[in-house]
Formats: C-alpha cells, sequence, structure tokens
C-alpha cells in the first residue's frame, strides 16, 4: 500500500516537473517571447514576424532595435504592409516583368509593383499566419504549407519552416524549404528593420548617423528606376555613393552630399539613399559581412550569413504616418517613423536571378530539393 502511495505521489511529482519544463504558450498579447543573456526576441505567427528586439545599450540599458507595432492585431491590418521583420516567400524581392520561366513554360505572376511582381505579390507569406512547431525558452520555429497557386503563378507545394533562436547577444535565423509537387522558385530572406538607436536620439530620428560596413561588397547590381536588375554588376569607387566596403568608419549617409544620392534608389529621382543589392565576394566561412553601428546608443549589429549578398533599404518611403512602438522614440520628438529614419537589411539570393541564367544562380528547385537558408545578428558595443 505504502509503495502504491509512493508511487502516485512520484507520478503526480514528474507531472508537475513535466507542465513546468513545458514553454508557455504566446503572452497575453500574443507575443512568442525568448531570450539569452544580453537579447531577448518577440514574435508572432503572421508572417513569422520579429516585433521586438531588445539588446544592451551603451549605459547596460535594454532598447528595441527593431521596427514594428504595439498592437499584433494591427500587423494584418496596416495597408502599408511594410512586411517589418517577416518573411516574404515563396520568392522574395523581385520578378522582373511579372513573369519568368522554366523549362520552356513561362509562368505570369502578380504584378503588385509597377510592371514587376515584388515578393511573390499581394499573397506572400509576410501576409500569411505560420504554425508554430516547436517552442521553447530559447527558440521558437514556425512552419508554414503553400498551396499551389495562393500566390499567383507560384505553382507546386511548397513546405517552410522558419527557427530562431538565441545565445549571448545572438539572434539566428534558419530556414528550409521543399517543393513538393513541381519545379518552382524558391528565395526567402529575414525582412529586418533596424534603427540601432531606437529613436531616442534627439538630434535626429534618421539613420544616416549610423556607421554601416561591408568589408567583402565592393560590388553591387546595377538596377533600374522600378529598383529591378538590369543585369549589369558595378564595382563601387571608395567614397562613392554605393561604397561600403573602402572602410569601415564610412557613413550610411557619407554621401548625402554627392550629386545622384537623390534618386540613387529609383523612382525618377524620388528615391533618396538605398534600396538594393550588394554582393557578398570570397567571406571565408562565419565571417562579419555586415556591421552596423550607432555611436548615439553604442550598440553595434554584425551579420553572419551563408547567403551571396545583401539588400540595403533606406526606408525612403516611411512616410510618417506609422505611430512608433511605446518601446521607441522620445514624446513629442520623435513619435513617427519617419522617411530615412531605419533601414531594413536583407541577407538573400540575387534578385531576379530566375530570370537571369546568365548569373547561373540556383533559385528554381524540383521535388525532392531542399532550400536552406541562415544567418546570425550578433549584437555588442563600440
Amino acid at each position: 500500500m505504502r509503495f502504491s502511495v509512493l508511487l502516485v505521489a512520484a507520478v503526480a511529482e514528474a507531472a508537475v516537473i513535466a507542465r513546468e519544463c513545458e514553454a508557455p504558450g504566446p503572452d497575453e498579447d500574443g507575443r512568442y517571447t525568448i531570450s539569452a543573456p544580453g537579447i531577448k526576441a518577440q514574435f508572432i505567427p503572421y508572417g513569422a514576424s520579429l516585433t521586438n528586439l531588445f539588446v544592451k545599450d551603451k549605459n547596460g540599458k535594454d532598447i528595441d532595435v527593431v521596427l514594428g507595432y504595439d498592437d499584433v492585431a494591427y500587423y494584418p491590418k496596416d495597408p502599408g504592409h511594410p512586411v517589418y521583420n517577416a518573411i516574404p516567400g515563396r520568392y522574395a524581392n523581385r520578378i522582373g516583368k511579372g513573369q519568368y520561366t522554366i523549362d520552356g513554360v513561362t509562368y505570369k505572376t502578380e504584378k503588385n509593383d509597377g510592371e514587376n511582381t515584388l515578393h511573390s505579390g499581394t499573397n506572400n507569406w509576410s501576409f500569411r499566419t505560420f504554425n508554430v512547431t516547436a517552442f521553447s525558452s530559447d527558440s521558437i520555429t514556425f512552419s508554414i504549407l503553400d498551396a499551389s497557386n495562393s500566390s499567383q503563378g507560384m505553382l507546386g507545394r511548397v513546405e517552410s519552416s522558419i527557427t530562431y533562436s538565441v545565445t549571448n547577444s545572438t539572434w539566428h535565423i534558419k530556414m528550409t524549404a521543399k517543393s513538393l509537387d513541381q519545379k518552382t522558385p524558391l528565395l526567402l530572406t529575414q525582412h529586418t528593420y533596424f534603427n540601432l538607436d531606437a529613436y531616442r536620439n534627439p538630434a535626429t530620428p534618421k539613420i544616416w548617423d549610423h556607421t554601416l560596413h561591408l568589408p567583402y561588397s565592393p560590388r553591387y547590381l546595377e538596377a533600374d528606376q522600378g529598383a529591378l536588375p538590369t543585369g549589369k554588376i558595378l564595382t563601387a569607387a571608395p567614397d562613392s555613393i554605393n561604397d561600403f566596403a573602402s572602410s569601415p568608419s564610412l557613413l550610411l549617409g557619407h554621401a548625402r552630399n554627392l550629386t545622384g544620392f537623390g534618386g540613387n534608389c529609383g523612382a525618377d529621382g524620388a528615391c533618396e539613399g538605398y534600396n538594393g543589392y550588394w554582393l557578398i565576394d570570397g567571406a571565408p566561412k562565419d565571417a562579419v559581412v555586415v556591421r552596423l553601428a550607432s555611436a548615439f546608443s553604442g550598440v553595434k549589429a554584425e551579420l553572419r550569413t551563408d547567403q551571396p549578398g545583401v539588400v540595403l533599404y533606406s526606408c525612403n518611403w516611411m512616410d510618417g504616418s506609422a505611430v512608433l512602438k511605446g518601446t521607441q522614440g522620445i514624446k513629442g520628438v520623435n513619435e513617427k517613423v519617419v522617411r530615412s529614419s531605419c533601414i531594413a537589411i536583407e541577407a538573400q539570393e540575387w534578385p531576379d536571378g530566375v530570370n537571369h541564367p546568365e548569373w547561373n544562380r540556383k533559385q528554381v528547385y524540383g521535388p525532392g530539393e531542399t532550400y536552406n537558408w541562415e544567418s546570425s545578428w550578433t549584437f555588442g558595443l563600440l
């Protein structure tokens, strides 16, 4: 009898321990939180999106260095849909003229960006609610089964998983995708928007005082007025508008006074700054390929990636209508997301490579082939 009582007690105790070891669900506001020393990240299933990323500034305070909304319910409602820290897919960035060809068959895609397709159209993965398939105190995995033609012209089913994890001051991102039925274009990215000051610099909300160094990226893709690659590969001369390779101390706005900066990213002169693709050439394995830093906050962010290049977008189209999160800004001074006040840095394959066979890029995957993508951001102090 005593043995039975002890056994029941042991089972009950084990059940309590098991419940305590289980990761909690989302917070009351719908966010899933993971953390490690020096970093805390929060996510929602909509778009597999990062909503908040807290790191330490030079004063030892936690600051939120990515853009987003306080109300998670607003992510699917925002008519501007800037793809805040989400996963656009199944083919991120642009597809020229809204079409691509595989094995002699031409597929038409939705033209949602002038004459081009952006991020696979207006039902791309950044508009979808992913499933949470794994969750612990320092890791979360989102998964999606994308039906054939759910984005116009993207045929065949694709299953994909996105795993975010954190270790000491580092955010890790790993993606896989597999076409189940037929050949289809695959190109993913994490569309991360940064302001390393958390909009708390009273002198300016803008990003131009951040430094940016791409040590392995003197070359970039020439783009037309619609930000679509022309096919030409150019090399930036030192101190030119698109040079971020020649010096680790170049400011993001180092070229603001140069002729051509206003219009450097197209739109017939309306887009100032950057919205293009830089190639990563000859980087050793696990090398830091992008370093973004702010003297005001003292924070630096260092990217390592297995991707062959990065998109830089300096938030030209932010019009001041979006309100900052409560974790950011200065009341009465910096309260809105204004033009050129952030930068999106997106590690990925060459944009529109599916339409440039001369580049010899692997961007079409068939049944049995797995697409892989891996990057990490490490945060520290200057």
